[in-house]
């Protein structure tokens, strides 16, 4: 039986935004980042070894990204790559990397105006 918050989650990549002229709900087939967690976008910036990469983050900061084992293993991150970065909270110079978009998704976020200019790059 699974908790409540793990049902909340969904990881199939559909998330209601707001809504449409016509009343319904728009769906947005890609990950967006949880403010409830602290998420945000960020864009690759330069790869520094050891599974870190400087990552210019969408509120103005540089932070130095790390990438879990769970990700390095699955994709690779270059340079340039949009990224969900999450702060630590203990050091805000510090986050995890979340998820990496594929040059795709982050185009559709781009045309869609849900990317803030600071890293609007696509």
């Amino acid at each position: 039986m699974a908790r409540k918050d793990e049902e909340e989650e969904s990881f199939e990549g559909e998330e209601e935004l707001a809504l449409e002229p016509e009343g319904e709900p728009e769906f947005v087939r890609v990950r967006l980042p949880r403010k409830k967690d602290n998420e945000m976008f960020g864009i690759a910036d330069q790869l520094l070894g050891a599974s870190r990469i400087k990552v210019m983050c969408a509120d103005g900061k540089y932070r130095m990204g790390r990438i879990p084992g769970k990700i390095k293993k699955r994709m690779w991150i270059r340079q340039g790559d949009l990224v969900i970065v999450q702060p630590w909270e203990f050091q805000d110079d510090k986050a995890n990397i979340q998820y990496r978009y594929t040059r795709t998704q982050a185009m559709y976020l781009s045309r869609k105006k849900m990317l803030p200019k600071s890293i609007d790059v696509f």
